[in-house]
């Protein structure tokens, strides 16, 4: 089987691939080259960077914006913007601060702030809610942070689940307090009909939190693929990253090794390198059996354009559309 066949384009929903793996090892040029496929097999493609460090511009050359920038012929890309990202979800924001100004009261009972999320994965998480449902792309390409941030980002609805679902039980347990808070807590002074809205908000939220999750986990739908080098640390942290994804119901079901050095003859040097890391092809052959392995040979020179991202997209994919997948 080849790469390009683990990609299963959904006639009517949304497919998401998130491009994932240790920092430095090219995630965004797999991801960028990905999209390009994507959009060359005539899919409607978004591709999103999660990365608060963004390189994904500098990869395409072009300068991406907080919201849907044209790219190429059926593709777009976003980088989240934090600031921006922080005022989208400022009411969401402010209704997790009061509930936490209350639950403050409380808090030999539980620590809601303790279990609530960080900005960035809020922020990339609220961009696959904002998509998930719309089904207004064929593909959705997340280009992600290295490996801690993203495991974080794709634990978000087992995290939110959990938070909301302790919001909504200190919300039930308060009862007549609300009552004696009411003049200290701005927002304990809800009325009865208000407090109503806002526990079927929280219910809807979870409700919500639930679907992405089945989402995340439906193979058909979501897959990972794990971006990594030929060394030691590199192959260390993509094992623990899959076992990770394994423990969370997440399909990883492709392994791409990048800047394989070639053989040769008239450098010592380059000799050595080769040598090794023909070793550590082996233990990533071992390790990874399951997997589809694809292999991307160092290049001569940086990668970015798009002229030099096709290059890559047709070494991962082919270079002729008609041997890919046809839609569901």
């Amino acid at each position: 089987m080849a790469l390009n066949e683990l990609v299963t384009f959904n006639k009517k929903k949304t497919t998401f691939i998130f491009i994932g793996g240790k920092g430095g090892v090219g995630k965004t040029t797999v991801s960028a080259a990905t999209a390009l496929w994507c959009a060359r097999m005539n899919k409607k493609t978004l591709i999103i960077s999660t990365d608060p460090a963004h390189s994904l511009g500098d990869s395409f050359e072009r300068t991406i914006k907080h919201v849907p920038t044209p790219i190429a012929h059926n593709l777009e890309a976003i980088e989240i913007d934090p600031d921006k990202a922080m005022n989208e979800y400022k009411a969401k924001m402010e209704m997790q601060q009061k509930y936490s100004d209350a639950m403050g009261i409380f808090s030999d009972q539980m620590d809601v702030m303790g279990s609530s999320p960080g900005i960035d994965e809020v922020a990339s998480f609220d961009k696959f809610m904002q998509y998930m449902n719309t089904d207004e792309y064929d593909v959705i390409i997340f280009d992600t942070a290295p490996t801690g941030h993203t495991l974080r980002l794709l634990s978000f609805p087992e995290m939110m689940d959990s938070w909301m679902g302790k919001m909504i039980k200190a919300r039930k347990s308060l009862g007549s307090a609300t009552k004696k808070l009411k003049n200290i807590i701005p927002f304990m002074g809800a009325d009865e009909s208000e407090e109503e809205a806002t526990m079927e908000e929280l219910e809807q939220m979870k409700k919500e939190i639930i679907k992405a999750r089945e989402v995340l986990t439906d193979p058909s739908r979501t897959s990972f693929k794990s971006v990594l080098i030929p060394e030691e640390m590199s192959i260390i942290e993509s094992t623990r990253t899959l076992e990770a994804l394994k423990k969370s119901n997440i399909n990883n079901d492709g392994v791409i090794v990048n800047q394989i050095q070639p053989d040769s003859d008239h450098c010592d040097f380059c000799k050595a390198r080769y040598e090794t890391q023909q070793k550590r092809l082996e233990e990533i052959e071992a390790r990874f059996e399951d997997q589809i392995i694809a292999h991307i040979p160092l290049q001569a020179h940086e990668v970015k354009g798009i002229d030099e991202l096709y290059e890559i997209c047709d070494l991962l994919y082919g270079s002729d559309p008609g041997n890919g997948p046809i839609a569901l």
